[in-house]
């Protein structure tokens, strides 16, 4: 199925080369393009994206204000941003308002088109400094609480009811690879990756992967100082 995606951003040099990429993917259609959130709003409902890919600061509207007039249009479509921006202001309230993915400017092509892909497949897609500082987030105020009880030789996450193939697919998780660099390190396939992600999102009742993460690093199958930035 072919991925239907508008593109909003004010700097043209930077809006061409989004739409160029996208359009260099074949499962995916750039189907409008603005260079102001008005602008991105009205495209949006007009010509009903799968994906909505805004800048954050625009003329008009910015990318806040976008996410959150496209969700209430009812329309289906979903929002990443792709801003330069990465600081707490701009990210929280990106994602109050409903943004499905972030990404800053700085990353690949090829991150870029993953991240349209999960977007559109309902899937959320951080940047790793954006998910390095919401889990730094979550942490700090788990930190608050008593640990888990555990006995010494228990462990960490046996207690949750898990595997010891999803505690080690977590712990690599949270520790900054990929499906791929887990897939790899492991001998299994990505599709296999895939299913244990899902049946850890379910046991443990979290809802993406930055929570994973931050319950992993919280039960202490990992730390913060052996994730993002080692591998």
């Amino acid at each position: 199925m072919t991925i239907r995606v508008v593109v909003a951003d004010d700097q043209a040099v930077v809006r061409d080369g989004v739409v160029l990429l996208l359009g260099s993917a074949e499962d995916i259609e750039v189907v409008g393009q603005a260079d102001n959130g008005l602008d991105a709003v009205d495209l949006a409902v007009r010509t009903r994206p799968d994906v909505v890919v805004v800048d954050l600061r625009m003329p008009g509207l910015d990318g806040t204000g976008v996410t959150e007039r496209v969700l209430a249009a009812g329309i289906g479509a979903r929002v990443l941003v792709l801003t330069t921006y990465a600081d707490d202001d701009a990210v929280l309230p990106a994602l109050r308002a409903g943004a499905a993915g972030y990404l800053t400017k700085d990353a690949t092509g090829e991150a870029v088109l993953t991240a349209v892909r999960d977007v559109a497949a309902r899937r959320t897609a951080l940047d790793p400094a954006v998910q390095r500082r919401l889990v730094e987030l979550v942490t700090q105020q788990q930190d608050s609480a008593s640990p888990p009880l555990r006995r010494a030789n228990d462990e960490p996450g046996a207690s949750a009811g898990l595997t010891r193939r999803e505690i080690d697919v977590l712990r690599l998780v949270a520790e900054g690879r990929n499906n791929r660099q887990v897939a790899r390190d492991l001998v299994i396939s990505e599709a296999t990756v895939k299913t244990h992600l899902n049946h850890l999102l379910a046991k443990l009742a979290l809802e993406d992967r930055g929570a994973l993460i931050a319950w992993a690093w919280h039960n202490g199958l990992t730390s913060p100082q052996n994730g993002y930035g080692t591998h």
